[in-house]
């Protein structure tokens, strides 16, 4: 499980439930202690987001997310809406040949999506 700290708990949650198609698994507090778990589709990890900062600040995370069909994934957030970078193909520099791409979360968090 991973814990996020986001600034507007709404938008994150309609981010990362509606757009991204997370499920959420549980939803608890409100204001600036407010809490909403969230599960990839299919199973396997975990991310809570959560407005009780502590020493987290909103924005600052870059995470990674595999996937074997990168234009597939691509195709479908890009039709959800969300903003995509364009599919490149170099993960590790020039020539390595590795497929992603990167959106960004309403907190400015980075997300890129990697080709396995």
């Amino acid at each position: 499980m991973l814990s996020m700290a986001v600034t507007e708990m709404a938008k994150a949650k309609a981010f990362y439930a509606e757009q991204l198609g997370w499920s959420v698994t549980n939803d608890v507090g409100q204001g600036d202690r407010h809490w909403v778990g969230l599960e990839l589709p299919g199973g396997g990890a975990s991310l809570t987001l959560t407005t009780m900062r502590e020493n987290m600040k909103p924005g600052t995370m870059k995470l990674y997310l595999s996937t074997s069909h990168i234009e597939a994934a691509y195709q479908e957030l890009k039709a959800k809406g969300v903003a995509v970078n364009e599919v490149k193909d170099d993960l590790y520099g020039p020539g390595s040949g590795i497929k992603w791409f990167e959106i960004t979360d309403p907190d400015g968090n980075r997300w890129l999506v990697v080709q396995s």
